[in-house]
């Protein structure tokens, strides 16, 4: 095998995107399904033209950056829907959820039991051991309401 390179770069680069496309499916996350793309462009580009290794190289990181580019731009239009989009997002989880008051909460300040954890929490003014409800979730800190039968 004489320098496959300079013989016939086509094969190479080809072969490079079929590599790269292959280890696409191995590597978490999508991005070398793009550099697979600029790989094949290049392929493409050297079987009908004679270019030097320089050119080959350049037209590969110029195919590159537009692959990226592209597919960003098609990832931020075509959204995939999540069944539960708020899967990695335990403080918004908890909206809706009842909790029992484990240090008086005020306007300011307040501490209450969610599950098995403490939490930050403010709101209407709560006694130690009274329920409330969770409305809403800012900075870490429960905002609570008072749960219907306790209001007076």
């Amino acid at each position: 095998m004489t320098d496959l390179l300079s013989t016939d770069p086509a094969y190479v680069w080809l072969a490079l995107a079929a590599l790269l496309a292959l280890a696409e499916i191995f590597v978490p996350g999508v991005f070398l399904i793009w550099v697979a793309a600029a790989a094949a462009v290049t392929g493409i580009a050297s079987t009908f033209i004679e270019l030097t290794v320089a050119g080959q190289l350049t037209l590969f990181g110029l195919s590159t950056i537009a692959s990226v580019l592209l597919g960003r731009r098609w990832y931020l239009t075509n959204v995939v829907k999540s069944e539960d989009p708020l899967l990695n997002d335990r403080a918004a989880r908890l909206i809706g959820t009842t909790v029992t008051v484990v240090k008086p909460v005020n306007a300011t300040s307040g501490r209450v039991k969610v599950a098995d954890g403490i939490w930050s929490a403010r709101g209407p003014a709560l006694k130690k051991g009274e329920t409330a409800r969770i409305v809403d979730v800012e900075n870490g800190v429960l905002i609570l309401e008072e749960m219907p039968d306790q209001i007076t």
